[in-house]
């Protein structure tokens, strides 16, 4: 049986996909804030853990090159880009491994998995960083899809106790944009109308239009059943439909039986089987490489004239951006002139927003004027709600204390032992009210830290976040010390002999 891609002479969107691959590969290099609003078209595949996803792509590239194993195998997000050449020759390229090629896909299978246990470790963690790789062939369509983590519900290894909360969360990141092609993988051998891949595909898109079901392992499914209703759409309809495929099994992994001999097998399967005839448009690995062919370029002609408004936009407000920046300090003497100029004003804005003498404003405290309410009404009025002096301490306990501390003699006058011992007790209930009012304060020289950040530090983002992190690491060691003085000023008050110097 020929490649999924063999089939078709010269795949359709030899130009747009590929072009959007490029915009993914430079969009990945940028930061959250500068990608933000550029969600490009895509195919998200999603799936239960053991669904079959990852042989469903591997039958897509017709290599055995992702990691497998009886847990949960993906673990990262894999961005697959599939480009379709002229030449006989197959590889794959890493975006994190600019320059190299990988023509033996076992390597490329190595390679996935060193980088994810670079990043999720290699204990079954799992990570939302992506690995991004282009596999190029002659045997394949021009397609992107993404290969999200499994759905999981018993955490093993060194997943935390909501790894299912979190990889339902991780898909929803990416199938909420209106841009995502969402395929959903479902194994037949379940209830398909329970599937999670469906399940997920609902909550993020309701009416079905961006959805393409795919139901794999239809070779086990109990006797005297099929699928066929499924594939036709009559139990759970999506607009651009269902295509069944048969897996190759673990056995058939163990035993190395190659992607061609089960794609083979699959033909064959779909010919002699008298449920799935008059199905050829919804049957087959090959179908479904065709129908993501077609659905992702419409999908992405569809998104372009959006997508380059937004582009444009943001272009507009990067160049107003960028005049305003004014002209570039070339020395290494302006440079550092120019640095000690922003931190002193830095220093300067910080001093007067503390002191009141910035920016005053007249809907809410701020600065010098919050941290004496936090002294003056939040402590104190803590102290006088919260600690009642003779709280916790009844007429008995003081009478007991009396006669504890008397021993075997009786007093005459009222001895002081006692209200040595019952006021040192009552003294250590100021230590919490104490160590929250210098975490209130805390909390406001960080707000303080991050209002006064000057016009000039927005036209250095590095210096901006670094000048950030610095402050905010220097108040965060001061916080420590200043607990520790606290406990000890409680302590020296709690204790009953004191020096008189």
């Amino acid at each position: 049986m020929p490649n999924p891609g063999a089939a078709v002479p010269e795949t359709v969107g030899q130009a747009v996909i590929p072009l959007i691959n490029g915009l993914q590969d430079i969009i990945a290099r940028l930061d959250g804030d500068a990608a933000a609003g550029l969600e490009l078209p895509q195919v998200a595949a999603i799936g239960g853990q053991s669904s079959g996803k990852s042989s469903v792509l591997e039958a897509l590239v017709g290599r055995d090159f992702l990691p497998r194993g009886p847990d949960i195998c993906t673990r990262r997000p894999l961005v697959l880009q599939l480009v379709r050449h002229a030449a006989p020759e197959e590889w794959g390229e890493f975006l994190h491994v600019p320059g190299r090629q990988f023509h033996d896909f076992e390597q490329i299978k190595r390679e996935i998995q060193l980088e994810t246990d670079k990043e999720a470790g290699d204990n079954k963690g799992v990570s939302e960083k992506q690995i991004r790789l282009k596999i190029f062939s002659p045997n394949v369509l021009d397609i992107t899809l993404v290969d999200l983590p499994g759905i999981t519900r018993v955490p093993v290894g060194d997943q935390p106790s909501d790894i299912e909360s979190r990889i339902r969360a991780m898909i929803m990141q990416y199938i909420k944009h209106p841009s995502c092609i969402i395929l959903a993988v479902s194994p037949a051998n379940a209830d398909l109308a329970n599937s999670d891949a469906l399940q997920l595909a609902r909550l993020a898109d309701p009416d079905g239009s961006r959805t393409i079901g795919v139901i794999t392992k239809l070779d086990i499914m109990d006797r005297g059943t099929d699928a066929r209703n499924f594939l036709l759409g009559n139990v759970i309809p999506l607009k651009f439909g269902y295509v069944g495929v048969v897996n190759r099994s673990q056995e058939d992994i163990n035993f190395n039986r190659s992607v061609k001999d089960a794609l083979a097998f699959e033909e064959k399967y779909f010919l002699t089987l008298p449920a799935y005839h008059g199905l050829a448009h919804c049957c087959g690995v090959p179908q479904l490489a065709k129908k993501l062919n077609m659905i992702l370029l419409k999908h992405v002609t569809n998104m372009l004239p959006g997508l380059k408004t937004r582009i444009n936009a943001q272009l507009v407000a990067v160049a107003k951006e960028h005049a305003a920046y004014g002209d570039t300090v070339e020395s290494v003497a302006g440079q550092g002139v120019k640095l000690l100029n922003i931190l002193r004003k830095y220093c300067e804005a910080f001093s007067s927003m503390v002191e009141g003498k910035n920016r005053v404003s007249t809907d809410k405290l701020s600065g010098g004027a919050r941290i004496h309410y936090i002294f003056q009404s939040i402590f104190v009025k803590s102290l006088e709600q919260e600690i009642d002096p003779c709280k916790s301490i009844s007429d008995e306990d003081i009478r007991t204390t009396i006669q504890n501390s008397g021993g075997p003699k009786g007093a005459m006058f009222l001895p002081e032992v006692p209200f040595e011992i019952l006021v040192r007790k009552q003294i250590g209930r100021l230590l919490d009210p104490s160590l929250q009012c210098a975490q209130f304060i805390y909390d406001e020289l960080i707000k303080i830290s991050h209002s006064c950040l000057i016009s000039e530090l927005q036209k250095f983002p590095a210096l901006k976040k670094r000048l950030s992190e610095v402050v905010c690491s220097f108040l965060r060691d001061g916080l420590r010390p200043a607990e520790t003085m606290i406990t000890h000023i409680i302590e020296m008050e709690a204790s009953v002999y004191f020096p008189k110097f």
